[in-house]
């Protein structure tokens, strides 16, 4: 897959991975603890950075052919899908990969890892924006650290 090449004077852009995990929502922060403890998801000034969807349900059925029995139908269990980017590098995305599998409550997770591009802002540029949070009124979500 080619990636395009989108130039700007606003932003730099990055070639990296972008992986999905599936897992039910009560393992999600074993999930990215054990990611974090193997890379540091680092985005431009900031790391820890990764994003947890919304709930929804994740379907399948046992062939039987693994640890578990045969199911006669498909089951469904409540997951999150989790997100987050690793630069173009081959024995980090796999020790990352190799933790999810450590950490993850199922025999056969559902990990996916995707090509992409990341944007990266260009540090010190468009400060005095009026749609920045700190140049407005202190809204809900920005962290009290922020304020």
């Amino acid at each position: 897959m080619t990636l395009p090449e989108i130039v700007s004077e606003r932003f730099t852009t990055e070639e990296g991975l972008r992986v999905f995990v599936q897992v039910p929502e009560a393992h999600a922060e074993e999930i990215i603890a054990a990611v974090c403890a193997q890379n540091a998801l680092v985005y431009g000034d900031y790391d820890s950075v990764s994003y947890t969807g919304a709930p929804g349900v994740q379907r399948f059925r046992s062939m039987g052919s693994g640890r578990n029995p045969a199911t006669a139908n498909t089951v469904k269990v409540d997951c999150v899908e989790l997100s987050f980017f690793l630069p173009c590098d081959s024995a980090a995305a796999r020790e990352v990969v190799r933790a999810i599998y450590d950490a993850h409550p199922y025999e056969e997770p559902v990990i996916l890892v995707q090509p992409c591009l990341r944007t990266r802002h260009v540090r010190g540029m468009d400060e005095d924006n009026p749609n920045r949070f700190w140049n407005r009124a202190p809204q809900d979500w920005v962290p009290g650290e922020h304020r």
